[in-house]
């Protein structure tokens, strides 16, 4: 745990909220985080945990060496204007808005000096400690921040780096929109389960365990999910004859599609349409 590191939220929402948890008493003491929230209730639940609570900018950011913003994307120039003023220089600053990319960061931080700029695409198993980001960063960022940005992030889950920043596209429909692809599963799992005969609780339970079990299988084996697949599927058996279902209507074409799909958004929003 650092003394020397402050971490100021730009947003205290959800999110910041699931990285604060990993953060505080780790990294750092929760009086080194400092939250700038409008919201009230927010700023409570901040100050609760030992936090330091604004309802605006003001000076105490100053003295913050990591700022993370967490506001949604149709609010981020009017917050990123009224917060720059207290920048200084060196700072690191972490994004975690959807679709701003670092030169919109650049454009609205004009005049801020030695800007280090790094873009996140979190989601939302993050509040539960189980993320997955993925991060890309400005050229101006040394190593040593570089490694600071991992460390933030990993206190709720999984870190990757990308060499391009249009690869964020990439992560976005990936890991960004894929818990509600995984949701989506579980609610097909589910209802596949009641139309043959079980009562919807305990096929939820079922299809949610199975998820997670699978998922778990997966990150604990040497092994790729194509062969952890392959050991499961007895030639004629039950899995075949499912399988064989999923062939037929090309669902990994369809997987793929719906991902170009959010790839292409994900782009659209970055260019602001």
């Amino acid at each position: 745990m650092s003394s020397d590191l402050r971490i100021a939220f730009i947003g205290g929402g959800n999110m910041a909220a699931a990285l604060g948890a990993g953060l505080a008493g780790k990294l750092c003491p929760a009086d080194h985080i400092h939250v700038v929230d409008i919201n009230e209730d927010i700023r409570a639940r901040w100050q609760g945990l030992g936090s330091t609570a604004a309802a605006s900018a003001d000076e105490t950011l100053r003295s913050c060496n990591v700022w993370i913003y967490a506001v949604k994307p149709q609010v981020m120039a009017q917050v990123v204007e009224a917060t720059r003023p207290w920048l200084a220089p060196g700072t690191l600053v972490i994004s975690i808005a959807a679709g701003i990319t670092l030169a919109r960061f650049e454009q609205w931080l004009a005049g801020a000096q030695a800007l280090r700029l790094v873009r996140c695409m979190p989601n939302t198993p993050a509040l539960v400690g189980a993320g997955a980001s993925g991060l890309y960063a400005s050229a101006a960022v040394p190593q040593a921040q570089r490694d600071l940005a991992t460390s933030i992030l990993a206190a709720v889950g999984t870190v990757t780096w990308v060499e391009q920043e249009a690869q964020l596209d990439a992560v976005t429909a990936l890991s960004g929109s894929g818990p509600a692809y995984i949701f989506l599963l579980i609610e097909a799992l589910t209802a596949g389960g009641e139309r043959l005969g079980l009562v919807q609780a305990d096929a939820q339970a079922l299809a949610i365990q199975t998820v997670l079990g699978a998922a778990q299988l997966a990150a604990a084996s040497s092994e790729t999910p194509a062969v952890l697949r392959q050991r499961v599927t007895s030639p004629g058996g039950t899995t075949a004859a499912a399988l064989q279902v999923f062939e037929q209507r090309e669902w990994p074409a369809i997987v793929a599609d719906a991902m170009a799909a959010a790839a292409r958004r994900a782009e659209e929003l970055s260019q602001g349409s």
